[in-house]
């Protein structure tokens, strides 16, 4: 199983709805799939469910057992990880469902993070449980399902839950809006992966017995970017976002894979696709629990909007065959 995390720290981009969408995609093109609600706004969940099953997953005495946080609940007091829930969507989809309680087991991922060095080979140990407490629960889900895919949705931070998120990820695609701030975004984001992945290389580097669990290597793989809700115009960019697009590539390369620039004549191989802002078509789809390209003409989607939506369709199987070509786990699909 590939598993991909999706992440900016730089928030409103469209992540969410995107990793949404390409899960739905992805198994309609035949693969097994699991979303990965790692982000404590749980905005994902609230794309696939609707409010009923999340107000039974979300008791009011806290007690989340079929959740992300209900998983790593009992490492906050010092137990073993909970058991692993897999919320059925369709046949081939699942998802672990995210919950608002987890930011509160960002203090002790933070507090686990440098322990993984330790000498105290106990102190060491209980590190590393924490901290691949979200990398344990994707490979068990994964197993469980037959998944050959897991899609991690992360919050737009650069803290210590993202951090244990990300060291689960074999690749991470960036999407971006074509503004400045993504830019930024960039500019933060690149580092960050790389010093994570260089302290984690040296916390493997003397880890413990694990009692059979395998600990992630924390690849974090950069497999290119998205950029996402531009403006139309003639099948083109507008031009208030077309100069930030010519930017992007150099800004991905230098910030992100701490490459040289290039010139702007030389095709960039980092930029997976552009999509195009589906406006009125995101909430109808939010509404209806289901993705844009399954919406009907009862469901709002009328005339130009019931043409757009399956255009979306499209849309997405292409960028689906993009993603899992570059992450080398992909039947040819047209």
């Amino acid at each position: 199983m590939k598993t991909i995390a999706f992440f900016n720290n730089k928030g409103g981009v469209g992540k969410t709805s995107l990793v949404y969408h390409l899960a739905w995609t992805l198994s309609e093109m035949g693969k097994r799939v699991v979303a990965v609600d790692l982000d404590p706004q749980a905005n994902l969940s609230a794309f696939f469910l609707d409010e009923d099953r999340l107000n039974d997953l979300w008791p009011e005495d806290q007690n989340h057992t079929k959740t992300v946080f209900g998983y790593v609940r009992p490492l906050l007091r010092e137990g073993g990880v909970g058991a692993v829930h897999i919320e059925p969507v369709n046949d081939r989809l699942g998802l672990l469902v995210g919950d608002l309680a987890l930011s509160g087991f960002e203090g002790e991922l933070s507090a686990q993070w440098n322990s993984c060095k330790a000498d105290n080979a106990d102190q060491k140990y209980r590190a590393f449980v924490v901290t691949c407490a979200f990398s344990r629960l994707i490979q068990a889900a994964g197993h469980d399902f037959k998944a050959d895919v897991a899609l991690i949705d992360v919050g737009p931070n650069l803290g210590a839950l993202n951090r244990s998120a990300l060291i689960a990820a074999d690749f991470v695609v960036v999407p971006l809006a074509p503004d400045l701030f993504s830019i930024q975004g960039l500019r933060n984001l690149g580092p960050a992966l790389r010093s994570w992945r260089k302290e984690w290389g040296e916390s493997l580097k003397n880890k413990p017995d694990l009692d059979g669990w395998v600990a992630p290597d924390g690849a974090m793989t950069p497999a290119g970017y998205i950029i996402m809700r531009h403006s139309v115009r003639l099948n083109r960019p507008t031009k208030a976002f077309e100069k930030w697009i010519k930017r992007m590539p150099n800004e991905y390369r230098r910030h992100v894979l701490g490459q040289p620039e290039q010139g702007s004549d030389v095709a960039d191989e980092n930029m997976i696709a552009v999509l195009k802002d589906y406006r009125s078509l995101m909430p109808l789809a939010h509404e209806a629990n289901k993705p844009i390209f399954k919406l009907t003409p009862a469901e709002g989607a009328l005339g130009s909007h019931f043409q757009a939506a399956q255009e979306a369709g499209t849309d997405f199987r292409m960028v689906a065959n993009a993603i899992m070509n570059r992450v080398g786990k992909w039947d040819a699909f047209s």
